[in-house]
């Protein structure tokens, strides 16, 4: 199901967007008209040496994240590029949306990097918040046991997808974490009409996405996860990709 994921960023992060659009295109050489002259080559000079990156006054910068941000491997890449080229240090904790916009809210981070829409609005029109900036997307599926119990595979719609497995009773994992992906989870079984709340066969993990998804793995056990986390770790897991593109979501 493709169902967006809008991440805020505020403060100095936005350099980690401009670093990958950075990396783009280099130009190709044109060969010169055959009727010009050939030209003498220039001696070798040596390559300008960069200046190394004199470090900030305040060098720490802690950065609130979700899980799912950590479990994709992205940020493995972005913070080492950004330390090098600003000479901060960033400390990155994990945890889920709602979590990370609370230490947002008690100064307790520089910069958030999360994935909320409506409870990311509520944040900056209380002043908590610099600058929000929407930097990239991911998107959600459904994964499960191969067996898929439920039925679910190659379905389109989700809330069908939440409505089959509250109707067969099928084992579901749900993180339980007030995270963007928590959120979105109760959003779609509040659209299926249904509640599961409360039945044996809906278990909270109360961890991140990549730690739920063993969880989903081991109880043979279907998940709602984005797509970057489950695709950098499917390896881990014995999970198949059942539902997605649900444009409607």
């Amino acid at each position: 199901m493709k169902i967006t994921i809008r991440y805020t960023l505020f403060s100095l992060l936005l350099v980690f967007s401009v670093l990958l659009t950075a990396c783009g295109s280099t130009a190709t050489p044109t060969a010169a008209p055959a009727t010009e002259a050939p030209v003498a080559a220039e001696a070798p000079t040596e390559a300008p040496t960069e200046a190394p990156v004199a470090a900030p006054a305040n060098p720490t910068l802690i950065l609130a994240t979700t899980t799912s941000t950590q479990d994709s491997g992205l940020l493995d890449i972005l913070v080492p590029m950004f330390q090098e080229q600003t000479g901060y240090t960033v400390q990155t904790i994990a945890v889920g949306s709602g979590e990370a916009m609370k230490m947002g809210e008690e100064g307790n981070a520089d910069v958030l990097l999360v994935h909320a829409p409506a409870s990311e609005v509520a944040f900056m029109d209380a002043g908590n918040g610099t600058d929000r900036f929407l930097v990239m997307h991911n998107d959600f599926i459904i994964v499960g046991p191969a067996a898929d119990p439920a039925g679910i595979k190659g379905m389109t719609s989700a809330k069908d997808a939440f409505k089959a497995i509250f109707e067969k009773g099928a084992a579901f994992i749900t993180r339980g974490d007030d995270s963007g992906t928590h959120k979105k989870e109760l959003s779609l079984w509040k659209s299926a009409e249904v509640d599961p709340a409360g039945q044996a066969w809906y278990v909270e993990t109360g961890q991140g996405m990549g730690a739920s998804m063993i969880v989903a793995s081991e109880k043979e056990a279907y998940i709602l996860t984005d797509r970057a986390t489950y695709l950098a770790n499917k390896d881990n897991y014995k999970l198949d990709l059942l539902v997605e593109g649900d444009t409607a979501c």
